[in-house]
């Protein structure tokens, strides 16, 4: 076994170790997503790596459903804005419709990214927060992904785009917890800590993202022995990392 495949197992080991501390807490227990493709022909265009990205992707589009459905039910407001539909109706039209309206939508001026992100907490903007909320961040996803969720042996994705989703998704929570308007109202309603509810779920699907992106940027550069740019950054004032080339 190379150093390569040493060092990443030592980051898988570690990484499944910190999951299953936070499987000590009280959270409702899923089993393990069985990919449908998994034992047909395609695999044998597929390095293991490749399963690993479709996983990632596929794990963190997931996630991204889920937080749509979070906001929505948080504020329904933001939904009625949008249609009559029900949060899990529109959740999976933008999550899983996106071969059909390739994550272009007129409501939000077509804006994908950072600029769809920014749209969310503008002042001005009247319309539904959530859709450009969610569409900026599935779009960074699969710009950085070479805008795919399956991958071969002939696809390339450069960790250090990963790296950098994965901080700008830490700025777009960060701002969406703490973004307000003029008169001191957050713009949308997620986390919540009170004498009497404490909701986390928020964060927690965050933080998914986040490790998921992490790790496989991170065992890219190990495999490439391409080395990935640390930024730290303050998050009150950090400005989103470019992600696409």
């Amino acid at each position: 076994m190379n150093n390569t495949a040493k060092r990443f197992l030592i980051l898988l080991f570690t990484s499944c170790s910190l999951f299953a501390c936070a499987l000590n807490s009280p959270v409702d227990r899923k089993p393990i997503p069985e990919r449908s493709d998994r034992s047909s022909g395609n695999q044998f265009a597929k390095s293991d790596f490749d399963r690993m990205a479709d996983v990632e992707i596929s794990e963190n589009m997931q996630s991204l459903r889920n937080l749509m459905i979070k906001l929505y039910k948080r504020n329904p407001h933001e939904l009625a804005k949008s249609t009559a539909d029900n949060a899990e109706k529109m959740a999976t039209w933008v999550i899983e419709g996106e071969q059909q309206h390739h994550s272009l939508f007129k409501e939000i001026d077509n804006k994908q990214g950072t600029e769809a992100i920014f749209l969310s907490f503008k002042p001005e903007y009247t319309g539904d927060r959530v859709l450009p909320f969610i569409v900026g961040l599935q779009t960074m996803l699969l710009q950085a992904h070479g805008n795919k969720t399956d991958f071969y042996l002939t696809n390339t994705i450069d960790p250090q785009h990963l790296y950098n989703v994965a901080r700008n998704i830490e700025i777009a929570a960060w701002k969406l917890s703490n973004a307000r308007d003029e008169t001191g109202k957050l713009y949308l309603l997620s986390n919540e800590i009170n004498d009497t509810d404490k909701n986390l779920s928020f964060e927690r699907e965050f933080g998914k993202m986040i490790g998921r992106t992490d790790l496989y940027a991170i065992a890219l550069a190990e495999k490439s022995e391409r080395l990935i740019v640390r930024v730290m950054q303050n998050l009150a004032t950090a400005i989103f990392l470019p992600f696409i080339p």
